[in-house]
C-alpha cells in the first residue's frame, strides 16, 4: 500500500472489493460452514469452515495491509491469538518474557498454563522488557503497555532479539496498526484484540496475528485449525465494514485523548495523567520516536474509588466500562480487575464525541 495515503485512505482501500461491473463495492459475508468438493476428490481452497472462508480472507488481507505484513490470521478474540502465538513459541524448557504492567490475563495464561508446562516465566514492566530478556527465547512486549502506558523501545528490543536469537511478539492493541507498526521496527510477528479500536462499536470480539515468516504463520494457521479458536464468518464480516472507518474514528479518539489529557495535567483534582503524547510524559521521547498516533487511551489518578465514582455519576458523556476503543468515552476503574494501580486509578478510552463537548462534560464531573 502507498505510503503516502493518510489513515483514512488507508483504511478504506484496505477493505475495498475488486473493481469489476456489476460486482457489488461492500464487501459481502460467506457465512457457510460447508463447501462443495470437488469429484476428483483435489482439495479446493474451501472445505469447511473452521478450515478457511472467503470472508476471514477478505479480513485478513485487510489486516496484513494495515499492519504492514505478508499475511494475517483471524482469531475468535485477542486471547485467542496471544494464546495461539504463545502455544506455537514457548515449548517446554524455553524462558518467556511477558508484561508485568500489560494485560493480567496474558500474564495468568503464562503463569497458569505454560508454566506447569515446563516453560520458564519472568514478568517485566515496560520500562525493563529490555534487560529483563537478556536470556528469553520468546519475549512478548506490549507497548503502550495496558493500563499504565509506559511504552517499550521496540527497536531497541527487537535488536537485542534478533542479536540473542530469540522471537519478539508485539501486542499492538493500544496502538493500533494506525498508531504504530511493530513489525517495521523488527519484531517478528504482532498479536492484537480487534474488539477494540479496529472494530470500535463494542459489539464483537476478534483478534488477529499479523507477520512476514512463513514458518512462523504456517505454524499459528496450523494451531488456529487445531484448537479450533476460529472468528466466525459474520464477525469477520462486520470487523471488515468496520475497518472502512477506523482511519476517521481513531484520528478522533487520539484528538479527544490528547485534549483530555492536557485539561487533565491541570486540573487540581487529578494526582496524575498518563498519555505518551504528553511532552512531559516519561514515555514520550521514546513514543514520538515510534508512533505515529499516540492512541486514544489515558490512565489516570484520582484521590480514591469514590472520586472515580463520583466522576462518572456527574458525567453525561462517560460510560462505565471495561474494554476500550469504542465510539463511546468510557473510565474503567482498574483496580477491580486486580491490576497493580491505585484504589483512585481510571483508565479512559477516549470516543468519537465533539472534542469541546467531551472536554466541558469531564471538567465538570471532576468539580
Amino acid at each position: 500500500m502507498d505510503a503516502q495515503y493518510g489513515d483514512s485512505t488507508r483504511s478504506v482501500r484496505a477493505v475495498a472489493s475488486e473493481h469489476l461491473p456489476g460486482s457489488p463495492v461492500a464487501p459481502q459475508p460467506v457465512t457457510a460452514s460447508t463447501f462443495h468438493l470437488s469429484a476428483d476428490e483435489s482439495t479446493p481452497l474451501d472445505t469447511y469452515g473452521r478450515s478457511s472462508n472467503p470472508t476471514w480472507r477478505q479480513l485478513e488481507s485487510a489486516l496484513a495491509e494495515l499492519e504492514g505484513a505478508a499475511q494475517a490470521l483471524a482469531f475468535g478474540s485477542g486471547m485467542a491469538a496471544i494464546t495461539a502465538v504463545l502455544r506455537v513459541l514457548a515449548k517446554p524448557g524455553t524462558t518467556l518474557v511477558v508484561p508485568a504492567d500489560g494485560y493480567y490475563q496474558v500474564r495468568q495464561y503464562a503463569t497458569e498454563y505454560l508454566g506447569p508446562q515446563g516453560v520458564t516465566v519472568i514478568t517485566a514492566p515496560a520500562t525493563r522488557m529490555c534487560e529483563a530478556s537478556a536470556d528469553a527465547d520468546v519475549v512478548l512486549a506490549e507497548s503502550p503497555a495496558n493500563p499504565g502506558l509506559d511504552v517499550v523501545d521496540l527497536y531497541r528490543l527487537a535488536t537485542e532479539c534478533r542479536r540473542r536469537g530469540a522471537t519478539l511478539v508485539v501486542d499492538n492493541t493500544t496502538a493500533t496498526p494506525l498508531g504504530q507498526q511493530p513489525l517495521s521496527l523488527g519484531a517478528d510477528v504482532v498479536v492484537a484484540s480487534a474488539t477494540k479500536a479496529l472494530s470500535g462499536h463494542s459489539d464483537l470480539i476478534a483478534g488477529y496475528v499479523a507477520g512476514s515468516h512463513p514458518e512462523l504463520m504456517a505454524a499459528v494457521a496450523r494451531e488456529r485449525l487445531l484448537s479450533g479458536a476460529i472468528l466466525g464468518p459474520l464477525e469477520a464480516w462486520l470487523v471488515l465494514r468496520s475497518l472502512g472507518t477506523a482511519g476517521l474514528r481513531f484520528e478522533r479518539q487520539c484528538q479527544n485523548a490528547a485534549a483530555l489529557a492536557v485539561m487533565l495535567h491541570s486540573h487540581p483534582a487529578v494526582r496524575s495523567v498518563r498519555y505518551p503524547g504528553l511532552a512531559g510524559d516519561p514515555a514520550h521521547e521514546v513514543a514520538r520516536a515510534q508512533m505515529r498516533r499516540f492512541g486514544g487511551l489515558l490512565a489516570v489518578e484520582l484521590a480514591d474509588a469514590a472520586a472515580v465514582d463520583n466522576l462518572i455519576r456527574r458525567s453525561a458523556l462517560l460510560v462505565a466500562a471495561t474494554s476500550f476503543g469504542g465510539i463511546h468515552t468510557s473510565a474503567d476503574r482498574r483496580a477491580r480487575w486486580g491490576d497493580e494501580v491505585s484504589e483512585g486509578f481510571v483508565r479512559i478510552s477516549a470516543g468519537i464525541e465533539d472534542t469541546d463537548d467531551l472536554i466541558r462534560d469531564i471538567e465538570q464531573a471532576l468539580g
